[in-house]
């Protein structure tokens, strides 16, 4: 029998790192080897562990999973990302794929789907949720520039535009020159309006 594929866990949820962990070591060609609370802790771990699989959070602290799906990429190309995530949405899965993740998948996917997308990741096979990919789709690129995607994750935080120009080092009338662009491209009304858009569509990630 060949040895089982060691898999690495990122989520800074101890209870859902646990429950995967559980679930997936019931699965005789499955190992996990290392669990990491945060994003910049998964390179060490998953190259100390020798681990042929890392299955990462989206939001976590430290680093997103996006950019620890890159990063592992680049510096242990032996070791595959598999996002597993609460946060299904389409900018985000664009992202992904990207940024060199073979597979993108809901955390409420059942156990023996979660384990054969594993099993498919580690043969370098692409997996990704079929819900999500369709809306990806259907939602397209993020239509915000950088400077725009800025200046929605200093708004959603809230304050005045004066607030905001001060965190993002901008005048006030660029703010809200980059504000009223940014409304326009996500067909928003108001500036929460359109925080909540970029927000589900997963396009303020930095």
């Amino acid at each position: 029998m060949s040895a089982p594929i060691r898999l690495v866990l990122a989520d800074d949820q101890a209870l859902v790192r646990g429950a995967l962990a559980a679930l997936l070591d019931l699965e005789p060609d499955l190992e996990v080897v290392a669990q990491v609370g945060r994003g910049d802790e998964v390179l060490a771990a998953a190259r100390d562990a020798r681990a042929d699989v890392a299955l990462l959070d989206v939001e976590m602290p430290g680093l997103d999973g996006i950019t620890v799906a890159a990063e592992l990429r680049r510096a242990l190309p032996s070791c595959r990302s598999l996002i597993v995530t609460t946060f299904g949405r389409p900018g985000y899965l664009r992202r992904a794929l990207d940024a060199g993740a073979s597979g993108f998948v809901v955390k409420d996917t059942p156990a023996e789907q979660l384990a054969d997308a594993v099993r498919r990741v580690h043969r370098g096979l692409r997996v990704v949720d079929p819900d999500l990919a369709v809306e990806s789709l259907a939602v397209g690129t993020s239509p915000l520039t950088e400077r725009e995607r800025d200046v929605l994750v200093v708004a959603a935080k809230g304050g005045t535009v004066a607030d905001i120009a001060r965190e993002a080092f901008l005048s006030e009338g660029t703010v809200r020159n980059y504000l009223s662009a940014a409304m326009g491209k996500t067909g928003a009304r108001t500036r929460a309006e359109a925080v909540r858009i970029a927000q589900e569509n997963g396009w303020l990630l930095q």
